[in-house]
């Protein structure tokens, strides 16, 4: 999922008309530099959802309706992400379904029947958040977009198009997913430092999961591009969108933050 040092090894940008007038092999090489670029425009962190929680006076930001609400939004647009990568295309060889599997075994393979989704609820549980949705609900992406703001709903009917039809939404999430982690959970230690020892914070930091993933999305990325330069474009156009709609979910979560402050 994501890699702090994959934003900061962001080369010379090149415009996306520029990638298009590239010889195909010249823009399958061109294209980590591509995905870092947006990576670091679009970086989770630099929104002010992350800063405005912490400065909540500590009532306010203990309040179980307000982390219900954060939860509600957070876990729809992560459940989308995550149920998304079993529609990946192109990863159909026995060498690369192999690969793809460890990605599901780290999110919904985890000792015990253990999920980062259930790990992600019982640690918003454990700051008293009054979760608005069961775990099981966060299923069949029109069914849950009945519970959810347009704005989260759009990412989740994005994530489920995207997904499936190029690898370049997949990369963009996975490349800032670290950075959006290291956020949250400075963000909602201000107000209970016990939440870094959750293992849904705890396991993927000391683990380094979304920097592994990061890592991988790229490689199986790129290995796919070089085979096929001509899929460049339109994967770097879903990169794109989709960090677009991730900032969406960010505001949508600064929104909810503000009204309650």
């Amino acid at each position: 999922m994501a890699s702090t040092n994959v934003l900061e090894r962001t080369q010379e940008w090149v415009s996306p008309p520029q990638i298009a007038s590239l010889q195909p092999a010249d823009a399958a090489a061109r294209f980590p530099a591509e995905i870092a670029a947006i990576a670091a425009q679009h970086r989770p962190s630099r929104m002010p959802f992350f800063k405005n929680f912490e400065s909540l006076p500590r009532d306010v930001a203990r309040n179980p309706a307000l982390l219900g609400n954060i939860h509600l939004v957070y876990q729809a647009a992560m459940h989308a992400t995550r149920a998304a990568v079993y529609y990946l295309p192109h990863l159909d060889s026995p060498a690369l379904r192999k690969r793809k599997l460890q990605i599901f075994v780290d999110d919904d393979g985890l000792p015990g029947g253990d999920t980062h989704h259930y790990q992600l609820t019982r640690a918003f549980r454990s700051i008293g958040a009054a979760v608005m949705l069961d775990d099981e609900q966060f299923g069949d992406p029109d069914e849950l977009c009945q519970h959810l703001d347009p704005q989260t709903a759009h990412f989740v009917r994005l994530a489920q198009n995207l997904y499936s039809r190029s690898l370049g939404a997949w990369c963009a999430v996975e490349v800032m997913s670290d950075d959006w982690l290291r956020a949250l959970a400075q963000a909602l230690a201000k107000h209970f430092p016990q939440i870094v020892a959750e293992p849904y914070f705890a396991e993927c930091f000391d683990q380094g999961v979304e920097e592994r993933h990061a890592e991988e999305s790229m490689a199986v990325t790129q290995m796919i591009l070089r085979a096929r330069p001509e899929l460049v474009p339109a994967t770097l156009r879903d990169a794109r969108q989709m960090a677009r709609a991730l900032d969406g979910v960010w505001n949508r979560l600064d929104e909810i933050v503000s009204s309650a402050g």
